[in-house]
């Protein structure tokens, strides 16, 4: 469980960008900016544009959108699902009794019905082959697969035995730019959720890389332009 609004805000503060720039990259306008950073999601149409909103957000950021969505649904959604259900159960439950005995009487007569055709078909001596509509036709249970979003890797850089200037850009060489010859001292420590970093730094022996807590080690002649991944680091 994490704050939707605080971590938003964070990366979007760390990145140096402002409302309007932000606006523009994703078509939000800046006052549903606002209330997402703020968690004021009343402010906002409905339940879908909070979910489109915080996905799309979230993905301009560099982070994993659907775990927002994820997070909103588990704090949020159910609560305001349940108390129009609880709301309209007393109204409408002599309507539901009305609708179930309708139903059971439709189908004890489709049975009665089929029933009466099988006997019929089976004294006028039907070939053993003959099918009646709706009789013996059975179709095969239709089985849903659900496939759970992946989790994105958390990178994070340290600045360690020194201070050092890095660069780091998301996916590659033309990525939207994280961190532009960004000045770490030492034990200054920077967090990506995402899947590709691109990173240029004059002084590699400076900087310790770790991959959801694991240390990744630099490949042989410490390159000063690097890929890291959830597998580890590659030279660019």
């Amino acid at each position: 469980m994490f704050e939707i609004g605080s971590s938003l805000r964070e990366a979007r503060v760390r990145q140096g960008l402002d409302f309007p720039q932000v606006e523009v990259g994703t078509k939000i306008r800046g006052k549903y900016l606002r209330a997402l950073e703020d968690e004021q999601f009343e402010q906002l149409p409905a339940q879908t544009y909070v979910k489109g909103f915080l996905r799309t957000y979230a993905d301009y950021l560099g982070l994993d959108g659907q775990l927002y969505v994820d997070e909103f649904n588990s704090r949020y959604v159910q609560v305001e699902e349940d108390v129009p259900i609880r709301a309209r159960r007393t109204a409408t439950s002599r309507r539901s009794r009305r609708i179930q005995t309708s139903v059971l009487v439709a189908t004890l007569a489709g049975i009665a019905l089929v029933t009466a055709l099988v006997i019929v078909a089976w004294k006028s001596g039907s070939p053993p082959n003959q099918h009646l509509a709706g009789v013996g036709a059975s179709t095969p249970p239709k089985v849903h697969v659900t496939t759970k979003a992946a989790t994105l890797p958390t990178i994070s850089l340290r600045a360690v035995h020194g201070s050092l200037s890095v660069t780091v850009r998301l996916g590659g060489a033309t990525g939207r730019v994280l961190l532009a010859n960004e000045q770490l001292s030492a034990g200054d420590v920077r967090t990506f959720e995402t899947r590709k970093l691109w990173v240029t730094t004059g002084t590699p022996e400076n900087l310790r890389v770790t991959v959801d807590g694991r240390r990744a080690k630099l490949p042989g002649g410490r390159p000063q332009v690097f890929v890291v991944t959830a597998h580890g680091i590659s030279a660019a």
